[in-house]
């Protein structure tokens, strides 16, 4: 597959967890960050968030997702800026222009779609904004997401308070679209040749997700089976976290053979009855059979249930910490690394799925090595003269604040 070069102006998490996907492909992206302005620092705010790794703009939260790319600074609030743009759209052949600012500032900054196609008819272009382009000034970070989305509906106690979910799922599930429909454009292009526009909505891609709970509305069923359930499965019973003696379990039994093989355990065996037998009648019984497990499972540890387990062929997990998740087998082995320029090698996530050879990027195999994160604006002399600067118009242009 041809490689692809990837222009994106990009910051926080749902973009840049979206390049990634391609720097993985081994793509070119080059990320663009805003000239400095004001009091606070240069550039992406992730930049400046968690531990200080290696220096003031490098810090925890800004290294995974930024890895392996490229990083220029421009002021496209100038005309000079969004010329300088332009340019290296033209000049480099940028076959995806991507964006995560409001999308009332699109026409401003010289970076709507309109533009950019008339500069490259077949480019793609895609954006994410909280609520989409029908409502331009709307900002949305993944926390303030989940509670408009329902999520935090969903997460938690019943009787507590409503919970943001342990991850930024809707931050990521934004990212992957991005991924997936600019690999569709991409498809449609080499049928067509022509570009495509690709709008992300953060509320309508988390809404999406809602497959399982939206429509129970209309279905009339009562509104428990769609609100916070705690740890436990709103329909599959038993399926629900249980203690142990030396910890906690989580036991998903998600049949009716698997309700079988559990109570033919001699542990669990004065579990079973007639009325058990079906899934229905176990979820009318959910409150006493819960009860009825955890007080088996207590006396036992986790080692003796999960061999239990294991031997019927229950579905069922201890609870791990990410650190037990990183040492798995099946994880550890396709792990993705970073090198600091100290030369300290950093273990990051894997990636998604195993790709063949040709498209995985340097990235096949055990501790793929992906690039350190680079500095703030690193790369914009050096992308400018790319695209056909002389030195003496960057230096120009720096003066002037416009790189």
């Amino acid at each position: 597959m041809k490689k692809r070069t990837i222009l994106s102006l990009e910051q926080a998490l749902s973009l840049p967890s979206a390049t990634l996907r391609f720097v993985q492909l081994g793509w070119r992206v080059i990320r663009i960050e805003a000239t400095p302005g004001g009091a606070q620092p240069p550039g992406d705010p992730n930049r400046y968030i968690g531990a200080d790794i290696v220096d003031h703009d490098r810090h925890s939260y800004f290294i995974a997702p930024n890895v392996g790319k490229q990083a220029i600074a421009l002021n496209l609030k100038e005309a000079k800026g969004r010329a300088a743009l332009h340019r290296i759209i033209r000049e480099l052949d940028v076959d995806i222009f991507c964006c995560n600012t409001l999308p009332g500032r699109y026409e401003r900054l010289g970076i709507d779609y309109d533009t950019l196609r008339a500069i490259k008819p077949d480019i793609i272009w895609a954006g994410v904004s909280a609520m989409g382009p029908d409502y331009p000034d709307v900002p949305g970070y993944d926390p303030a997401m989940q509670a408009l989305a329902g999520y935090m509906e969903m997460t938690g106690d019943p009787d507590g308070e409503p919970m943001l979910m342990g991850l930024p799922v809707i931050d990521l599930k934004a990212g992957d679209e991005v991924f997936a429909n600019v690999c569709l454009a991409l498809a449609r292009r080499a049928e067509t040749g022509q570009g495509m526009r690709i709008d992300v909505s953060m509320l309508q891609i988390a809404a999406s997700w809602l497959i399982q709970t939206l429509p129970l509305i209309d279905h009339g069923v009562p509104e428990h089976e769609y609100r916070r359930s705690k740890n436990e499965h709103r329909n599959f019973v038993p399926s629900n976290l249980y203690p142990a003696a030396d910890g906690f379990i989580y036991l998903s039994v998600g049949n009716d053979a698997q309700w079988r093989r559990l109570v033919a355990l001699d542990e669990f065996a004065a579990l079973a009855a007639p009325e058990r037998l079906a899934s229905n009648g176990r979820k009318a019984q959910r409150a006493v059979l819960h009860r009825q497990i955890g007080a088996i499972t207590r006396r036992l540890t986790v080692a003796h249930l999960r061999a239990l387990f294991k031997a019927a062929t229950i579905p069922h997990a201890p609870i791990q910490t990410i650190a037990q998740v990183r040492d798995m087998k099946p994880v550890r082995s396709k792990l993705t690394t970073t090198t600091t320029p100290a030369g300290k090698r950093l273990r990051m996530q894997p990636r998604p799925v195993d790709l063949p050879d040709d498209l995985s990027g340097g990235l096949a195999g055990e501790g793929g090595a992906l690039a350190f994160p680079a500095k703030y604006g690193e790369h914009s002399r050096a992308v400018l003269r790319e695209a056909g600067f002389s030195a003496d118009e960057c230096d120009a242009l720096a003066e002037q604040g416009i790189i």
